[in-house]
C-alpha cells in the first residue's frame, strides 16, 4: 500500500511538471501573437524578428515535454484518467507549437510591410488579435483547472474570431478594388488575418482536448463558418 502511495505522489509530480511546462509553453505562444501585432502596428522590424527568435523556445519546450510525456508513460504505465492527462499534454503541446508557428508567421510579415501606407483594414486586426489570444488563454486556464466548462465556453467563442475574419476579408477585398495600388499590402493582411483565424481554431481544438481529458467525452465540433478563401486540407 505505501508503494502504491509512493506511486501515485511520483505521477502526481511528474504530471505537475509536465503541465507547468505546457504552462510557459502557452504562456509564450500567447505573448507573441501579441508581440507579432504589435511590431505590426509599429512596423517593428527588431520586435518583429525577436519574435521569430523566441519561437525556438517554444519549440524547444514541445520536445520536452515530449520526453517528459514519454517517460511518465514508460515509467508509471497510467490507466484512464491518468493516461488522458499524459496524453492531452503531449497533443496540447503540438497545437501550441503550431500557435507559435502562426504568430512567428505574423512577424515574419512586418518588414514585407515596412513601406505600408496607412491603411484602414489595419484597425482591425488588433481586436482580432485579442480575441484570438483571449481563446489561448481560456483554454490553457481550462486545461489547467480541468475546466469542462471552460473549455466550451473556448469553442463558442471561435464564432466571434471567424466573424473577424469574414468581416476582414470583404473589407480587405473591397479595399484592393477601390485601391489598386494596395493590392500587394492587403494580400499581407489578409494572411495575417488567416494566421490568427487559424489560431482561434488551434485554440479549440485544445479546448476540445481538454473537455475530453476531463470527462472522457468528445466535445461536439461546432459547425464552422465558410473560408471566403478556400477550403483548407487541414
Amino acid at each position: 500500500m505505501a508503494s502504491t502511495g509512493h506511486t501515485v505522489k511520483a505521477f502526481d509530480s511528474d504530471l505537475g511538471q509536465i503541465r507547468g511546462l505546457v504552462s510557459e509553453m502557452g504562456g509564450r505562444a500567447e505573448a507573441a501573437i501579441s508581440a507579432s501585432i504589435q511590431a505590426l502596428q509599429r512596423i517593428d522590424l527588431e520586435a518583429a524578428a525577436q519574435v521569430v527568435q523566441e519561437d525556438r523556445r517554444i519549440d524547444e519546450l514541445e520536445a520536452e515535454i515530449e520526453r517528459a510525456v514519454l517517460r511518465l508513460i514508460a515509467l508509471r504505465a497510467p490507466l484512464a484518467d491518468d493516461l488522458r492527462d499524459a496524453v492531452a499534454a503531449l497533443k496540447i503541446s503540438g497545437v501550441i507549437e503550431r500557435i507559435g508557428d502562426y504568430a512567428k508567421n505574423i512577424a515574419k510579415r512586418v518588414p514585407l510591410l515596412s513601406e505600408m501606407r496607412s491603411s484602414e483594414p489595419m484597425a482591425i486586426l488588433p481586436a482580432m488579435a485579442r480575441s484570438v489570444s483571449d481563446m489561448v488563454r481560456g483554454a490553457l486556464d481550462a486545461y489547467a483547472a480541468r475546466d469542462a466548462a471552460g473549455a466550451v465556453a473556448v469553442q463558442e467563442a471561435d464564432r466571434h474570431v471567424d466573424d473577424f475574419y469574414n468581416s476582414l476579408f470583404r473589407t480587405l477585398l473591397t479595399y484592393m478594388m477601390e485601391n489598386p495600388t494596395s493590392i500587394t499590402e492587403s494580400a499581407h493582411l489578409l494572411f495575417i488575418a488567416k494566421n490568427l483565424e487559424r489560431i482561434g481554431d488551434h485554440a479549440t481544438n485544445i479546448a476540445e482536448m481538454v473537455f475530453f481529458a476531463a470527462t472522457g467525452e468528445q466535445l461536439i465540433e461546432r459547425p464552422r463558418g465558410g473560408d471566403p478563401l478556400a477550403v483548407e486540407a487541414e
